[in-house]
């Protein structure tokens, strides 16, 4: 006997109820219901529960998702809390961009950036996946994106400037390049989906203001990167502490960094060495020089071909710095990149 209930919570959201007595007709019904076409599904218990039917209900699921997760909360009252539910939601996140759903963006993502640089593109595959999530299961159409604080308020590698001088030179070097790197993947990514940004940190009267400031005190001298944008929301606590403060990682390596791991294994399969040294050779723009940076360079001639000088260079860090004269644009090569993404 079965049974199924629908609930609709005011009309913003609905979801489905499905009461059995055996578990042979979950894996159909489920499916039938919710039609994933990824083929994920995620059971979500407590610990006292799972032992008992977790795995059973897993065995009947695995007959039509091709992966199915099992989440566990720790049982008890005292337990049913916000921090519980962000647990979930990060173990839900770290499970969606798996492996083949980042390589299959790597087309759509260089179509729509029009660009073969390395760090935007593996930046953008996050953020491009996000946006579609949005533009699919959400209502929401205008985002509030961070762009450009890093610009004004410093990278990990601009802890290495050897001075003031340089520190404001090189910011304002990356503001003028703005629309070839960052400000080109959000505008992209979110548009691609149909929805729109809105870049605080872009406020040409706060450009103004950030960049007469004494760069002296733009250094990392205080230990924690962009420290002044993060004492200024300090005060009023509109941001729990522990995320004001938390260590900065870029986008390509706060969604995992198996990410940059995965797309670098790939390539590597791409092309044998003598492959990958006869096929850059074809190139005096912007030559590759990784494995990576070729597979991106080939899509990218496949869509755009002879175009490539709409982006001058790659985006490195500032290799004339000591301690910056890396061959990767992420700053997991830095020495500094310590507690960053984690």
């Amino acid at each position: 006997m079965s049974r199924q209930l629908s609930v609709n919570y005011e009309g913003n959201f609905s979801y489905h109820i499905f009461i059995t007595d055996s578990f042979s007709e979950l894996a159909s019904k489920t499916y039938e219901l919710y039609d994933r076409s990824d083929k994920k599904i995620c059971i979500v218990t407590d610990c006292n529960v799972e032992p008992l039917y977790a795995e059973k209900v897993k065995a009947e699921l695995t007959k039509v998702f091709e992966k199915v997760y099992i989440y566990a909360f720790t049982a008890g009252e005292e337990h049913k809390n916000v921090e519980s539910i962000n647990g979930l939601y990060k173990f839900l996140i770290e499970q969606h961009f798996d492996r083949q759903d980042v390589l299959a963006a790597l087309d759509p993502v260089i179509t729509a950036l029009e660009s073969w640089d390395i760090t935007t593109i593996r930046a953008s595959i996050g953020m491009y996946l996000c946006c579609k999530y949005i533009h699919e299961n959400t209502s929401v159409r205008v985002l509030l994106t961070g762009e450009i604080s890093d610009e004004l308020f410093g990278y990990k590698y601009t802890d290495f400037a050897p001075s003031a001088q340089a520190f404001q030179e090189e910011a304002e070097k990356r503001i003028r390049e703005l629309h070839m790197y960052d400000v080109l993947r959000a505008d992209r990514c979110i548009s691609a989906h149909s929805l729109e940004a809105r870049v605080p940190f872009g406020d040409l009267a706060f450009v103004r203001y950030v960049m007469s400031i004494d760069p002296e005190k733009k250094l990392n001298i205080y230990h924690k990167g962009k420290y002044l944008l993060r004492h200024a929301f300090e005060a009023d606590n509109l941001i729990p502490y522990d995320i004001l403060m938390r260590e900065k990682a870029a986008f390509s390596d706060a969604v995992g960094h198996s990410l940059r791991d995965d797309l670098i294994e790939y390539a590597s399969q791409m092309y044998t060495d003598s492959e990958f040294s006869e096929k850059i050779r074809k190139y005096s723009h912007a030559r590759p020089f990784t494995k990576e940076s070729l597979l991106y360079r080939e899509i990218f001639e496949k869509y755009y071909p002879g175009q490539s000088q709409m982006v001058t260079t790659f985006w490195m860090p500032n290799q004339s710095w000591e301690g910056c004269n890396v061959n990767d644009p992420s700053a997991r090569v830095l020495s500094n990149y310590g507690e960053s993404g984690k």
